[in-house]
């Protein structure tokens, strides 16, 4: 049998983002996931190759990413991050980029997606953090062993279950941390959803149907006084 392995988490980026004052410009040879090179390169305009630049885990200062905390993460946690981007596709969190703004297209980013996260996926569990947007530019082949879980949160107040958008990017955020720090290497969603379940109230729900993810809900419960 094959090494345990932590789980590949998916994220997305989020709308606010650092703008840096200084940085050196963007070096598109010395990103992860080369195979996006002409792909990133044909979106680039000039302010973008001339602005500074910072690394993705420092980039994005959403909910999501202050749940995280990218920058206090165990070493080499953060390698089994990688963030879904509309602007470079697929980023680690150590690729230096600049600020940028651009909507997500995701047909433009699916064939390169494809070679990119096929292999970065391949014999890994992989926990999908990212909203219906991103996750249109890449899933699993649908004949892959590769397993994806997409992480949903439901806010619960008097039995009556609703999504509550803040509320379920920190929580995202806050078991992508707990996986990384706890140092889980789940192989099944089971074993997933009993690793999230230690610290989390979560619900596992199989695929519905060939091709789509199981489903971890976790719910955020109102604290009884």
């Amino acid at each position: 049998m094959a090494p345990r392995r932590p789980p590949l988490i998916l994220l997305p980026p989020s709308e606010t983002k650092r703008a840096p004052a200084r940085g050196k410009p963007i070096d598109l040879a010395s990103l992860s996931f080369p195979a996006l090179t002409p792909l990133r390169d044909a979106l680039l305009d000039a302010d973008l190759r001339r602005a500074p630049t910072t690394t993705a885990g420092r980039l994005y200062t959403g909910v999501l990413y202050a749940a995280l905390d990218i920058a206090s993460l165990p070493a080499r946690a953060a390698r089994n991050l990688v963030i879904i981007s509309a602007q470079f596709g697929a980023l680690r969190t150590a690729d230096r980029v600049p600020t940028y703004r651009r909507e997500m297209e995701a047909p433009y980013w699916r064939e390169g997606l494809r070679e990119a996260l096929d292999e970065a996926a391949a014999g890994r569990l992989v926990v999908d953090c990212r909203s219906a947007t991103y996750v249109a530019a890449w899933r699993p082949p649908r004949d892959s062993a590769t397993a994806r879980v997409q992480v949903s949160v439901v806010e619960e107040r008097d039995g009556v279950r609703r999504v509550v958008s803040h509320v379920a990017k920190k929580t995202r955020g806050e078991v992508a941390r707990h996986l990384l720090v706890s140092g889980a290497r789940p192989r099944t969603p089971v074993e997933l959803a009993d690793a999230v379940a230690e610290v989390f109230a979560c619900e596992l729900a199989p695929p519905e149907r060939l091709g789509t993810p199981f489903t971890l809900t976790v719910v955020e419960r109102e604290a009884i006084p």
